[in-house]
């Protein structure tokens, strides 16, 4: 038996969603910086931007079907940048979360953070794990912020905590498949992507939810994320709903 989490969900089948809108988005939130930039302001001033975007979007999501949010806040490999940038945003999350707390949890917002923790501070990771608390019970929107967050990453740990569990007996190798590693990732308890969103208007994934969205639909879309409106998320939920989505079969 593995040492994972048996806690279920409401998983929709396929053929279910095929002509409805995406039950879970996620997103890349990408172009703070230029937005700053553009208008003569330092990064930061986008992030800040951007963060309050954020509350907008997660309002939205019930007018459009979305039961589940998934946003890219802070990636593995965003360290690489400027330590003024990185202290800033470490700034940010801290005070976001404070101030963002009482409402996520009015609004019936379940708050999940993914990612490894060993690498944010100890005051940030204190109000992570606050925020998941008071919000558990919470059974509206599932927000879920990936902070320090690699698809890479993910599946090395994932791969590191399944391969303890058959070297300990509580697994076999016979039964180890491509449906038991996921219940080793950080989004165990969440269903897959049907829509992953990207602004800014690049074109990649960047390492975001690489096993979970190999059936998901993508959309890039030039806004930078500070402009990014519940009106355009409308406008891509729709569209999603336009798609056939076949899972690999062909059109009946």
């Amino acid at each position: 038996m593995a040492s994972v989490s048996n806690t279920s969900i409401d998983t929709a089948e396929p053929e279910e969603q095929a002509s409805s809108g995406p039950r879970h988005v996620a997103i890349i939130m990408d172009g703070n910086g230029r937005w700053a930039q553009a208008r003569g302001r330092p990064r930061l001033f986008g992030h800040h931007a951007g963060a309050r975007r954020v509350r907008e979007i997660v309002e939205c999501c019930p007018q459009y079907g979305v039961k589940y949010l998934t946003i890219f806040a802070f990636s593995t490999e965003n360290w690489k940048r400027t330590q003024v940038e990185i202290s800033g945003l470490m700034s940010l999350f801290r005070r976001y979360i404070s101030k963002e707390m009482k409402a996520l949890a009015l609004r019936n917002v379940r708050v999940r953070f993914i990612g490894d923790r060993l690498r944010l501070d100890a005051k940030l990771v204190q109000l992570m794990d606050e925020l998941e608390h008071e919000t558990e019970a919470n059974e509206g929107i599932h927000l879920t912020i990936a902070l320090n967050y690699g698809g890479r990453d993910e599946v090395a740990r994932a791969t590191k905590r399944l391969a303890q569990d058959v070297a300990s007996g509580q697994l076999s190798p016979e039964d180890v498949n491509e449906e038991t590693l996921p219940r080793y990732l950080d989004t165990h308890v969440l269903p897959d992507p049907d829509l992953v969103i990207r602004t800014s208007g690049e074109a990649r994934i960047s390492n975001f939810l690489l096993w979970q969205s190999a059936y998901a639909e993508y959309e890039f879309t030039d806004t930078l994320w500070p402009d990014f409106t519940s009106e355009e998320l409308g406008r891509l939920c729709r569209k999603f709903g336009s798609r056939e989505r076949r899972f690999g079969a062909v059109s009946t």
